[in-house]
């Protein structure tokens, strides 16, 4: 997840901001654990604390719950030009409208219907599903294994280009092609190469123009 952001955070950064790539900052930490566990976990208002207080003016979460809002709501409060993206609960962007980008989340209710009514049928089988986005329309719940709710935040020129990066999403864009190194330099996939879903699914470091930890601490 965190690759796939950053590939696509460096494609619109160059195709649709008309940007430097190396002006573009992608820095990685990892608090332990998909939710915050006192203790155990590292304090995922204080890692996103610590991004904004560094200079980073969009934060991403990858946990399911909603510090990150919280704390950008503190610092937007303080005067600092700031805004979230929360990840996985539809109404995470409701803590703080105006900071809010948007929240990419995860429709289990298709998949639920599907393997419900081959159960009542007397047809189900156990196997392994990839279930993606109905590109026609990703926000669609009742065929969509994924969307993006879009934030207040996210101004109307930046959700058409949104829109049209979808689109080129919907028509076959694949992020995952070489050339692309490995963050110690070394070739992960070679010019014109597609990852395979092995490559993905066990990426052994994160890509390089990232920064943090490739792999969390115990």
């Amino acid at each position: 997840l965190a690759v796939a952001t950053y590939l696509g955070a460096q494609y619109a950064w160059i195709k649709y901001r008309g940007r430097d790539p190396k002006e573009l900052s992608f820095k990685v930490t990892w608090i332990g654990f998909w939710f915050n566990i006192p203790g155990v976990t590292a304090d995922p208002s204080q890692v996103a604390d610590e991004f904004f207080n560094n200079g980073y003016d969009v934060v991403l979460s990858g946990i399911d719950t909603t510090e990150i809002m919280s704390q950008a709501k503190k610092q937007a409060a303080a005067g600092k030009n700031v805004w979230a993206i929360p990840y996985d609960y539809i109404g995470a962007c409701g803590e703080a409208p105006d900071i809010c980008l948007g929240v990419p989340y995860f429709n289990w209710g298709p998949a639920y219907v599907r393997h419900l009514q081959a159960v009542a049928n007397g047809t189900w089988k156990p196997g392994f599903e990839w279930d993606g986005p109905d590109w026609s329309n990703i926000n669609n719940p009742d065929t969509s294994a994924m969307g993006f709710e879009k934030g207040s935040a996210l101004i109307p020129e930046l959700s058409d280009k949104l829109d049209e990066f979808v689109k080129e999403l919907a028509g076959g864009l694949n992020l995952w092609t070489g050339p692309l190194n490995f963050q110690d330099g070394s070739s992960y996939l070679k010019e014109g190469e597609a990852a395979s879903d092995r490559q993905v699914w066990y990426l052994p470091q994160l890509l390089q123009g990232m920064e943090g930890q490739s792999v969390p601490s115990k």
